[in-house]
């Protein structure tokens, strides 16, 4: 029996505030505290932003020559919108199982939480080479990258991967996205949005688990919270690694050059209510509070950004949205907004990305 007290507690949550979707496709709906003519609107108004990404059109353009899969075709845009883990509303095909580009790199965050959760890091400050020992952080200057100056995008290492340089230099590789050449800083000194420096960090996590990270986020967090079987992290062709005398892919933070997160909006809004609850499910603790605490902490590099997500701590991001919310996002455009003060998961795919401001001020609108 339950001690008195942890029954009086239990019985002053609202009964929407305990729901969590059984795995499978059924999901208690409502839209309770809503004005559903607003609601509506805001509905209209994500419809209307349908995104312009293209695959075959678009990918190497923009990104350069593949290195992984990349998919022929998409689903068009879709949505989910939860509030205390019941399904407000929902529009699209939510079961395709597409790639989420950049928002795989808050899903490398989960991971790196779950390592540092389960000891394998002593803390995000510490140096990466102190665990891992595989060349990539002997030069004095890599010497000094730590696993937070990865998450954060500040950690300037030095180096090729995957036949991708990390000062984004050559037409071919990189695309219209290719850089100048700039003088390379100290780590922590310098924010770059830089995907061969975070598919660093994913190959460290990797050495780390030693075993594929898309089997670590299955066990343990992808299962526990009953998501399907569709989604799958895809490799490069050319990221093999040698673990314990066994051939694994090292999965990239998104799908700028193809692989990366393949998902179903059902899924990342699963996901998203996880981590909206301070990573508890259904009772059960899946990530610990301090490291989602952690993780959406700003810092005074860069943009407003926190552990590999997007924040609004300055009210730019979102004006009129909290400041407290926090976002992964990806090319095409993902997003998987999570607002706790208003107890909402918003899942949008295949959209305007500059339409993201207005629409979240609608639904916000809506709210009684």
């Amino acid at each position: 029996m339950l001690p008195l007290v942890l029954l009086t507690l239990l019985a002053l949550v609202p009964a929407a505030a305990q729901y969590v979707p059984p795995p499978g496709p059924i999901w208690k709906k409502s839209t309770a505290g809503f004005d559903r003519k607003k609601l509506q609107v805001a509905l209209a108004f994500a419809r209307q932003n349908e995104g312009w990404w293209d695959f075959a059109k678009d990918q190497q353009r923009v990104f350069g020559k593949p290195l992984g899969p990349v998919p022929a075709s998409r689903a068009a845009a879709n949505m989910i919108i939860l509030r205390d883990g019941l399904l407000v509303a929902e529009f699209g095909d939510t079961n395709a199982a597409d790639p989420i580009y950049s928002a795989a790199k808050s899903f490398l965050s989960l991971v790196c939480g779950l390592a540092t959760d389960r000891g394998l890091i002593g803390k995000p400050q510490d140096p990466v080479r102190l665990t891992v020992k595989d060349g990539g952080y002997d030069s004095p200057h890599n010497a000094k990258v730590t696993w937070e100056h990865h998450l954060r995008q500040t950690s300037e290492w030095d180096g090729t991967l995957w036949n991708r340089r990390h000062d984004f230099i050559g037409r071919e590789e990189f695309g219209s996205a290719e850089r100048k050449p700039r003088p390379l800083q100290e780590p922590g000194a310098y924010y770059e949005y830089n995907d061969v420096r975070v598919n660093r960090l994913s190959l460290s996590l990797l050495r780390l688990f030693q075993e594929p990270l898309g089997d670590v986020l299955r066990k343990h967090i992808m299962d526990p919270i009953g998501a399907s079987s569709t989604w799958a992290w895809h490799g490069y062709r050319n990221s093999i690694v040698q673990i314990d005398g066994r051939e694994i892919a090292s999965v990239p933070g998104g799908t700028r050059w193809g692989g990366g997160i393949w998902m179903s909006t059902r899924d990342l809004a699963r996901v998203g209510l996880l981590v909206m609850r301070n990573g508890d499910w259904n009772g059960r603790r899946i990530l610990s509070e301090k490291w989602l605490s952690e993780s959406i902490r700003s810092n005074d590099k860069g943009p407003d950004y926190g552990y590999l997500w997007w924040l609004n701590t300055q009210g730019k991001q979102w004006p009129g949205a909290p400041r407290s919310s926090f976002a992964a996002i990806g090319n095409g455009s993902n997003i998987v907004w999570i607002d706790r003060e208003h107890r909402l998961v918003v899942v949008w795919r295949w959209f305007e990305g500059k339409a993201t401001a207005d629409f979240l001020k609608l639904l916000l609108d809506s709210i009684q």
